[in-house]
């Protein structure tokens, strides 16, 4: 299965705030760490500040910071937020599979989807920035 690159960014966003070493990162500095474009960054990090796992500050001392419900928020959650609930294949779409009324492959990918959330499902932020990789994110190069 492959992410959506909004998923890929959150998922990243939210790994480099649970490791800041500034006091409040801006969505810009955060887009510069990670070396991915600043208006990308900001829709990111708009929906996660609407789903309620970012904090977001605008102004002379504002910046990004990770709420409670975003350090302990289940990884296939997130996931599943930005991927949307979309069957993996279109099966009925401009031109409509001539299959799609007795079709098992569509079920089976469904259910593969599931399997695939469901792994992630006991995955919190804190495992993902254990040991090495937290050390990994603060010492990325600032790009200033």
């Amino acid at each position: 299965m492959r992410l959506l690159r909004s998923t890929d960014l959150a998922l990243r966003f939210l790994m480099r705030l649970a490791v800041s070493d500034t006091p409040l990162p801006t969505t810009r500095e955060v887009a510069a760490d990670m070396d991915v474009p600043y208006t990308h960054a900001a829709k990111v990090v708009a929906e996660l500040q609407r789903l309620g796992l970012v904090d977001a500050r605008r102004g002379r001392g504002g910046g990004l910071a990770l709420t409670e419900k975003g350090r302990t928020a289940s990884v296939g959650a997130v996931v599943r937020t930005f991927e949307g609930d979309g069957d993996v294949v279109d099966c009925e779409g401009a031109t409509p599979c001539p299959l799609h009324t007795a079709c098992r492959l569509r079920g089976a990918l469904r259910r593969a989807q599931e399997a695939f959330y469901a792994a992630l499902d006991p995955v919190t932020l804190a495992d993902l920035v254990a040991d090495p990789t937290g050390p990994l994110l603060l010492g990325l190069p600032r790009a200033r």
